[in-house]
């Protein structure tokens, strides 16, 4: 006997794999009337999820109005207080496709304070060391600052080179124009006047 159930399972497995799932709706048309025992034909169907203003209560029956302003008779076992579930869920998918479009902005908001950061954070790299680039330079020239100050005090009482060989140059031509000239005056006083060399 099992053996035989084993087979007949194995022959009817590729019926069942081949089985397409389907699900029961929850959409409901429910009729509003003229009559309060909703034996008349409904002037309107309102579907599951529409909001009703309830009036009146009667056993098995209500007397409603519509958000658009009618007023009617529907069977009260249909009305509940909570929103159904398409409605719910209907909700729900709008509230997460709001959230996943917040999540998305603020995922692009991130990027970008991540992307400016991190520029702020070379700037600030390449200000650190172009700042200490200055230091480095300024500290340099205080140092070769000083190093002048230095050697310039060391020459204050002297003078410059150049200028003290001009001066012996000058000295030596004023010298040898004035031995010529006092060289002259003495031969002319020796030859009464006249110049012989």
């Amino acid at each position: 006997m099992k053996r035989h159930g084993v087979i007949a399972l194995l022959l009817c497995w590729p019926l069942w794999a081949g089985a397409e799932t389907a699900y029961v709706t929850d959409i409901l048309r429910l009729g509003i009337h003229q009559l309060q025992d909703t034996s008349d034909r409904p002037f309107q169907n309102l579907v599951s999820g529409s909001e009703l203003e309830v009036l009146d209560r009667v056993p098995n029956f209500a007397r409603v109005r519509t958000t658009n302003g009618q007023e009617g008779w529907v069977k009260s076992a249909y009305l509940v207080t909570e929103k159904p579930a398409q409605l719910r869920v209907a909700e729900v998918e709008t509230e997460l496709e709001r959230l996943r479009a917040e999540l998305a902005a603020s995922q692009a908001a991130q990027h970008k304070a991540e992307t400016e950061a991190a520029r702020v954070s070379r700037e600030m790299a390449a200000n650190t060391n172009s700042a200490d680039a200055i230091q480095d330079t300024l500290a340099r020239l205080s140092e070769e600052n000083a190093s002048y100050e230095a050697r310039l005090e060391s020459y204050r009482g002297a003078l410059p080179l150049a200028w003290v060989a001009a001066a012996l140059v000058l000295v030596l031509v004023a010298g040898f124009i004035a031995g010529l000239w006092s060289l002259d005056t003495i031969i002319r006083k020796r030859h009464g006047g006249f110049r012989i060399y």
